[in-house]
């Protein structure tokens, strides 16, 4: 029997929620996301993801109130997250753990993910005995289904899965751009999950946006195969077509983009090969047009001692905008960087931020 109840395959990830002031990300937009919410559960989909860092630490006080607070406990089930990088010591899970369930208001989770799993960390997470910490959480009945979230090369996810057999899922950066990438190595990695029977949950399936605004002759393909779906619904109906995916999470930031997605994946229809392969093709299209690869999550701006705002730094960059100053805002600039490294030591996309800064930099200032 799955461990996901819903046979609908789009969960609602809270790490791009509405925002009131987008300079802020704490400054949620609490209305708009209950309304969001609502539509969500009106169209039969139940599955909400969040985590202890989102939204500047606040995206799970969020869930309390838009979701928590509003629905009865049998209407959604929740996924949250515990991630080594935010913790100074062992004795900090626990703190953390019951600062969450306090947070979102809840008695137990249906699902919890040792976060961000890579070669640097994964040291960390065993030393501190986390997973045999969750593991009594989940007999005590605090966790209904452990897993764990990954960002590194299929070879140490094999190794993960070998080691930790007790993990019953395992959710994965996988969409139609990162399919055959050397560094975030989608498809080997799906194939190792698949080999180990762990079903797979989906993260970045537009991989923060970029495979939203596409370049005009990726458009233009997609376009001329169906002008009624939009060009996201391409990237989530890739991911969502693999047979071991079984978790589809998308960051909506509006109503127009929960509205688009509820709308083709309710009564989920499959890509075809032959729309397999259009995506794949359009992901080799699209490669060599991103020149940082940033998903957007954020989680490097929370301990810059500049309060650099990276990731609008780098969409900026990556779009050839001209308004630094917006991206900037009372923030710091990109050359005000120290190089202290802490960005790059959190950073899920492995991305040598600070010479991209300095990119930035050169470009605006």
């Amino acid at each position: 029997m799955s461990i996901f109840t819903s046979d609908k395959k789009l969960g609602f990830g809270t790490m791009r929620l509405p925002l009131l002031d987008s300079s802020k990300e704490t400054s949620i937009d609490i209305d708009q996301a209950c309304k969001m919410v609502d539509h969500f559960i009106e169209q039969g989909f139940t599955y909400f993801d969040t985590a202890w860092m989102y939204h500047g630490f606040e995206s799970e006080n969020a869930v309390k109130k838009i979701l928590v607070d509003r629905y009865p406990r049998e209407a959604y089930t929740l996924a949250t997250k515990f991630h080594v990088g935010f913790v100074k010591n062992s004795e900090e899970k626990e703190t953390v753990f019951q600062t969450q369930l306090k947070k979102t208001g809840v008695d137990y989770f249906d699902y919890y993910l040792i976060h961000d799993i890579e070669r640097g960390n994964y040291a960390k997470y065993m030393e501190y005995d986390a997973f045999n910490w969750a593991l009594d959480k989940k007999a005590k009945g605090l966790i209904k289904h452990l897993g764990f979230s990954f960002h590194s090369d299929a070879e140490l996810l094999d190794k993960v899965l070998t080691e930790h057999p007790e993990m019953e899922f395992v959710q994965l950066q996988i969409n139609y751009l990162d399919w055959e990438s050397d560094n975030v190595q989608s498809r080997l990695c799906y194939e190792v999950a698949c080999k180990h029977n762990v079903p797979v949950v989906v993260m970045e399936p537009v991989k923060g946006g970029s495979l939203v605004n596409v370049p005009d002759d990726v458009k233009a393909m997609f376009t001329d195969r169906s002008s009624k779906l939009s060009i996201p619904s391409w990237a989530i109906r890739f991911v969502a077509s693999l047979d071991n995916v079984k978790m589809v999470l998308s960051g909506m930031s509006n109503m127009e983009q929960m509205i688009d997605n509820t709308s083709y994946m309710k009564e989920f229809k499959p890509l075809t090969a032959e729309e397999m392969e259009l995506c794949k093709l359009a992901g080799k299209m699209i490669s060599g047009e991103i020149k940082i690869p940033c998903t957007g999550c954020s989680y490097c701006t929370a301990g810059c001692p500049l309060e650099i705002a990276i990731p609008k730094l780098f969409a900026l960059y990556n779009a050839d905008g001209s308004d630094y100053e917006a991206a900037v805002g009372d923030g710091g600039r990109a050359s005000d960087c120290v190089l202290c490294g802490q960005c790059e030591g959190i950073c899920p996309q492995h991305l040598n931020v600070t010479k991209f800064l300095v990119d930035v930099a050169k470009k605006y200032e």
